[in-house]
């Protein structure tokens, strides 16, 4: 069965074409980008051949979706002959509320649920549905799946998940932790497990997808338990332009001190503060790692907020589980980052983790990255998101 995988984002689509009958085998991938703007920017890579990359007018998603199935078509760099060699098209959506429990089949009921929840994910939810529309007009008669960053934290107790405000926000509004990145936290534990020989379901994990966007996961015998992002994807780790945890009378006598709304406070919070904020510079780990070398003092407080962020919700989810097993680094940073892992993992010995600085020389590899003998492991393991869409959407549709 092939799947077709799409990540829609505001002006962007991701997007991957997975055979799951042949292994995994990666057809083709893609990104079409600046979607609304004056050009726009696509580009498709088949498995074999050669990238395929055009600049031109891409007007609105479903413009942007029609390049991606005429470039699946294409004579010279598609991989199919005709568009009912698409049996199923997987969805990320980032926001399922308490109502999607698990990745579902999308039809109208879903779609109206999904679409009640954009308010809960205003940057996030509407482009993710503007998708789905887009490949029913197109796709009618294909399956479409929706699979849930939040849904893999619905397992989260009470205590976990709720926050002290009068209760009927709760009730009345859904005003709770929901967590994100489930699909990353999903897809990494058991893998790591499996290469560390271990069963998933006896382990007690802790997950650090770190990236621009950045979270932790416990998990504890195969269940998310707890996850530093919240309500929205802002709360926790300090991440490129998010500032994560923060004492909420700060932003509210910045915003009196600055005259600002409420929408220039959720744009302090979400696009002008985190790495970038700090810095004044930059968002990227690469570029306040080549500051730090430079003398940058800035870059040096950033690096070591964002670090010490990672080994504080380490700590913490440590001791809500009674213990960890295992630590996993996934994601951009958390895969590629030598100097963060090692300023976060390298000084953890008092509940067993025995660094090894030579192990931990590796990018983007799965690696044990801990001495045979630690009590706890540490391991570097990439993510694949997209094969956790294609995996669920496999299920549902057979």
């Amino acid at each position: 069965m092939k799947i077709l995988v799409l990540n829609c984002g505001s002006s962007s689509i991701k997007y991957q074409f997975i055979d799951m009958e042949k292994n995994a085998n990666l057809l083709a991938k893609g990104l079409v980008e600046r979607i609304g703007l004056e050009m726009g920017e696509f580009t498709h890579k088949p498995a074999t051949g050669d990238k395929h990359y055009v600049q031109i007018p891409i007007n609105d998603h479903e413009i942007g979706i029609k390049l991606v199935l005429d470039a699946l078509l294409d004579k010279n760099h598609g991989v199919i002959t005709s568009l009912t060699e698409i049996h199923a098209v997987g969805h990320r959506v980032a926001h399922g509320g308490e109502y999607f429990k698990k990745s579902m089949i999308l039809e109208e009921k879903e779609l109206t649920e999904i679409k009640q929840l954009c308010e809960l994910a205003p940057l996030h939810n509407p482009a993710n549905l503007l998708g789905i529309e887009v490949m029913m007009k197109m796709l009618p008669n294909v399956k479409q799946v929706g699979v849930f960053d939040t849904s893999f934290h619905q397992t989260m107790p009470v205590e976990a998940f709720l926050y002290a405000l009068p209760y009927k926000y709760y009730e009345e509004n859904k005003v709770r932790r929901y967590g994100f990145h489930g699909t990353s936290h999903k897809y990494v534990a058991p893998k790591a497990a499996k290469l560390l020989g271990k069963n998933y379901e006896d382990l007690k994990i802790i997950v650090c997808h770190l990236g621009n966007g950045a979270s932790i996961c416990a998990i504890k015998n195969g269940e998310s338990v707890d996850t530093s992002m919240g309500f929205t994807p802002v709360e926790g780790l300090v991440m490129g332009t998010r500032c994560g945890d923060l004492d909420l009378g700060a932003l509210l006598y910045i915003g009196e001190k600055e005259n600002l709304d409420f929408k220039g406070m959720n744009t302090l919070i979400n696009k002008k503060s985190g790495l970038a904020g700090i810095t004044g510079k930059s968002s990227d780990m690469r570029d306040i790692e080549a500051g730090i070398s430079a003398g940058d003092e800035r870059s040096s407080f950033a690096f070591k907020c964002f670090c010490y962020r990672v080994k504080k919700y380490i700590g913490a989810y440590a001791a809500a589980m009674n213990g960890v097993d295992l630590i996993v680094m996934t994601g951009g940073i958390g895969e590629n980052d030598i100097h963060a892992r090692a300023e976060i993992l390298g000084n953890l010995q008092f509940f067993g983790v025995e660094f090894d600085a030579d192990a931990n020389n590796v990018r983007g590899e799965d690696k044990l990255i801990t001495q045979p003998n630690s009590k706890t492991a540490a391991m570097v393991i990439t993510t694949n998101e997209e094969l956790v869409i294609a995996t669920d959407t496999l299920e549902l549709v057979k």
